[in-house]
């Protein structure tokens, strides 16, 4: 079993010890992302004057778009990897079968 990895990163000004089995550069990816999406919502105008709660709030839901956005771009990708491999699995179907009347061919001659 891997060993938890620890460290140590600011979030909003304070300093948490996250815990996990990624490496500690991935924690800090996190912190990083978490830090550029509050950093955003701060420059938008009226967020300062909300509750911290419904800063938190806030900041959850562009989370959680980012994260809807990015699986449905990943649903895609995959939508069109499958369609490229049926492709090339018909191409391939399609080079065997002349490859199989070439030989005809050449053997009728």
């Amino acid at each position: 079993m891997t060993n938890k990895n620890y460290t140590e990163v600011t979030i909003s000004g304070k300093t948490y010890t996250l815990g996990g089995y990624e490496d500690e550069v991935y924690l800090q990816r996190i912190a990083t992302y978490i830090n550029g999406k509050i950093g955003a919502l701060r420059e938008t105008q009226g967020f300062q004057r909300l509750t911290g709660e419904y800063q938190n709030v806030m900041l959850q839901m562009n989370m959680a778009d980012d994260y809807f956005q990015q699986k449905q771009r990943a649903e895609l990708l995959e939508e069109r990897v499958d369609e490229m491999e049926k492709q090339i699995y018909e191409l391939k179907h399609e080079l065997v079968a002349q490859q199989i009347q070439r030989e005809k061919e050449q053997n009728a001659e």
